[in-house]
């Protein structure tokens, strides 16, 4: 029975070893990768905010642009003379 338990603590122990050493090497990778895991965010979130400006853009613009008339009248006069 002690050797069994004893088996069953030194398999604990080198789990415990196995995930902190992963966890500290998934951290350093991280680590050592920051700037290119930066600037692609900075990539996919600047072409998500031109598409969706892009997709909004006609829209707005068409709603808020008036209709042009037919037809105009006439040149209007100057509202004071020309020295």
């Amino acid at each position: 029975m002690r050797l069994t338990m004893q088996r069953l603590i030194n398999v604990l122990g080198v789990a415990g070893f196995i995930l902190s050493a992963t966890t500290v090497g998934a951290g350093v990778a991280v680590y050592l990768q920051r700037d290119a895991i930066v600037e692609r965010v900075k990539a996919k979130v600047t072409q998500a905010a031109i598409d969706g400006v892009g997709n909004a853009l006609p829209g707005l613009l068409d709603s808020a642009m008036p209709a042009l008339p037919e037809t105009t009248g006439p040149v209007a006069p100057p509202a004071m003379p020309m020295p």
